[in-house]
């Protein structure tokens, strides 16, 4: 546990210095913890592009960050929905077009819990859609712009990554056979932590150096995640955990992509999170990572399952 770079307090966003003239997209900012990364971003004088799917969400959330922050902060919405890729397509084009730099993408959207198999439009397990290759596609189509504004690709995982099988099920990735809620969103978690590390292996192999990707995880913060796709009793017993001292706020769930999108000299390393009782809650810092998530093999045959699935090619 590696809290010591930042203190006992582990990191704050009281680090964050001036941010004006830099932009930050994140994916899922209508409540939690991208909500609450936007808003800190925002009043350090970035600005900051909202990917969401709900258009009215977006511009409420849009007007509410004027009242609070002032009229004259620099945010706009992106309609983008992680669970269609001709979705994601189009999105990347309108920022490609709106944007000319990129400080961090950060892939902050996610679904968790989905009680029973669903398919997306595309035919992915929809947790596995909608984490991982939603956000493959947008980090790839992102990635000469964020490459060339020499930013960063942050990724909020979780620690669900160690709850399921613990690896991919590449003879039945939409869970046909045995699904169950668990087992499913912790495959993408873990799919999504794993093409972080790879994806660094291929840019230092290919001696590009000027952009970097963070991986890190939330810990248990009171968002609507569960409550709005978890079954019954999933959403009862979170609802009963969100009023002790187990569970942290959405702005300190928020912390660990923000140190990962903007703290200098951040080893690429590591994987970012609180770092207190089964990193849920306390200090953000450095956290452990379990070695199946850099399973070389698995993580190189993920990245060509992805690129195949997602019809992208990444120039690397």
């Amino acid at each position: 546990m590696n809290t010591s770079n930042f203190g006992s307090q582990g990191w704050t966003p009281e680090r964050i210095g001036s941010l004006n003239g830099k932009t930050y997209l994140i994916t899922g900012t209508t409540s939690g913890t991208g909500l609450e990364a936007a808003r800190i971003l925002l009043s350090k004088g970035a600005k900051v592009v909202m990917l969401n799917r709900n258009a009215k969400k977006s511009n409420d959330v849009i007007a509410t960050l004027k009242k609070e922050i002032g009229n004259s902060i620099e945010v706009s919405f992106v309609l983008l929905d992680l669970a269609e890729q001709a979705s994601v397509r189009k999105a990347a084009a309108e920022i490609l077009e709106k944007v000319n730099r990129i400080d961090a993408l950060i892939c902050n959207g996610a679904i968790a819990q989905v009680p029973n198999q669903k398919l997306t439009v595309d035919g992915y397990e929809s947790q596995l859609g909608v984490n991982h290759y939603g956000h493959f596609t947008l980090q790839g189509l992102l990635f000469p712009l964020i490459e060339k504004s020499k930013g960063r690709i942050v990724v909020v995982g979780s620690e669900g990554y160690k709850m399921g099988i613990k690896t991919i099920k590449f003879d039945d990735m939409n869970w046909d056979k045995d699904y169950t809620a668990n087992d499913a969103y912790s495959q993408s978690k873990l799919a999504q932590i794993m093409t972080v590390y790879e994806l660094q292996n291929k840019l230092k192999k290919a001696g590009r150096t000027d952009i970097k990707v963070y991986a890190c995880h939330p810990g248990a913060s009171a968002t609507s995640l569960i409550k709005t796709s978890g079954s019954l009793m999933t959403r009862f017993i979170w609802q009963l955990m969100k009023l002790s001292p187990l569970v942290q706020s959405p702005e300190k769930g928020s912390y660990p992509e923000l140190m990962c999108a903007t703290e200098p000299e951040l080893d690429q390393a590591g994987f970012y999170g609180p770092t207190g009782r089964n990193y849920w809650t306390g200090p953000v810092g450095e956290c452990n990572l379990e070695p199946h998530a850099k399973d070389k093999p698995v993580a190189e045959k993920l990245w060509k399952v992805s690129e195949k699935e997602t019809g992208l090619k990444w120039n690397l």
